[in-house]
């Protein structure tokens, strides 16, 4: 995993925060200064948190369990997607399901839904429907893959949630915080990083400096399932010494006659001398 650099995240723009009039007190700790009515976030401070966010993301990728991506503003959709789809794991970047954590079971039954019609569609007999039902078909199938496909292979609660903008997300971010399922989040100077466990001061409004944040979150994850990978193989090695060393010795057995097969007797040969006195026959 590559180490922030101050300049990299300045030339992407991360220090840029809102207004001075959006902001948000809580955000005092990690704004550098004032400058023409807007605040700047302090870099130093971000180098830190990404830090920090990046080693509890890879720990949780190295345990093989999910980290749930959202994103659904127009600048950070196609960075969030890219970036989730190099590391394997879930994204929303259409709309939030209401519900999604919360109400999962409700979740599972429209991916479901969702793969029947891929089965529907793919049997020979759909051909036999009328144009008007084979419509309705693709249409509600197209409609499920947009808001659900990302998530079709996730088929238990996420273990964490990185979210972009948690203003705009604040209902995903409210039913993590219920369910006490972890959240990472990017957070600008209008929002209240009390409501996040690993924070990230950095500008979520504009792409590049997105972008920057995600790609050492997309390292670490990277890095934590190589280790979990690692960890699998050499486990395996050591189950399989194991067995060897146990494996009991091979016995040398008599190989047995069939049943049916009478036992051989050993008929003695006649002694040379007793063969040379028998009558010759005439």
């Amino acid at each position: 995993m590559t180490e922030l650099k101050f300049e990299e995240l300045l030339e992407a723009g991360c220090h840029f925060g809102h207004l001075k009039r959006k902001w948000n007190p809580k955000m005092a700790p990690y704004i550098f200064k004032e400058h023409n009515g807007i605040h700047v976030i302090d870099l130093q401070k971000t180098i830190v948190k990404a830090d920090e966010a990046a080693n509890a993301l890879r720990q949780i990728a190295k345990s093989g369990k999910k980290v749930l991506f959202v994103a659904t503003k127009k600048q950070a959709k196609d960075v969030v997607s890219e970036m989730a789809k190099s590391v394997d794991m879930p994204f929303v970047t259409e709309r939030w399901p209401g519900g999604m954590l919360t109400n999962f079971t409700t979740i599972r039954k429209a991916v479901k839904k969702m793969n029947n019609l891929d089965q529907l569609m793919h049997d020979k007999d759909f051909n036999n429907f009328s144009k008007r039902e084979r419509l309705q078909v693709q249409r509600e199938r197209a409609k499920l893959d947009k808001n659900l496909g990302s998530i079709a292979d996730l088929t238990r609660l996420p273990s964490a949630l990185f979210v972009v903008d948690i203003n705009k997300e604040h209902i995903a971010v409210a039913e993590a915080r219920r369910l006490n399922i972890p959240t990472f989040a990017i957070v600008d100077t209008n929002c209240n990083p009390d409501l996040i466990d690993f924070p990230i001061p950095a500008n979520d409004d504009a792409s590049k400096s997105i972008a920057a944040i995600l790609k050492h979150m997309a390292e670490a994850i990277q890095e934590g399932l190589n280790e979990r990978m690692l960890n699998k193989d050499a486990q395996n090695e050591e189950e399989e010494e194991v067995r060897n060393e146990n494996a009991p010795a091979e016995r040398k057995t008599r190989p047995r006659r069939p049943r049916n097969e009478a036992p051989k007797t050993e008929v003695a040969s006649p002694a040379p001398e007793e063969a040379a006195e028998a009558p010759k026959a005439e």
